[in-house]
């Protein structure tokens, strides 16, 4: 079996720490929850276990924000929305996009449009009453 198939108890670590957690971490947040559970862990084995987790479609990377890559394990198609004042990665489930988007995008650009990703920039709920108090 190929090494992304085998049972690996620190790779399920990996992704049971970022099921449990809606805040769309980062290599190293996931590192600091685990390393005391699994003190033989490295940052490079967090960041190879989630390259297997992306790779095998378990999570999804939101992007890189604030020099970070930032992951999310619900896969289910969702857009983000991301603040640009503290960096704060929240889920949007509101929004009601054509079902066959994709289709549209590859007919009008006769590309062929396996997925997509959308996500907002602007300032979150509590910088913006932050910046209001100020």
């Amino acid at each position: 079996m190929a090494a992304t198939g085998k049972f690996s108890r620190k790779r399920e670590a990996v992704l049971a720490c970022l099921r449990s957690t809606t805040s769309h971490p980062s290599a190293d947040w996931v590192y600091q929850q685990l390393k005391l559970e699994y003190p033989d862990m490295s940052l490079g084995t967090v960041y190879r276990n989630l390259a297997q987790c992306k790779q095998r479609g378990e999570i999804i990377s939101v992007g890189f924000v604030n020099g970070f890559e930032r992951y999310d394990a619900r896969v289910t198609p969702h857009e983000h929305l991301i603040c640009r004042d503290c960096g704060s990665v929240e889920d949007v489930f509101c929004l009601t996009l054509p079902e066959d988007l994709d289709t549209q995008v590859a007919q009008r650009t006769g590309a062929q449009v396996d997925s997509h990703a959308l996500v907002f920039y602007g300032r979150c709920a509590a910088c913006r009453k932050a910046a209001d108090e100020r």
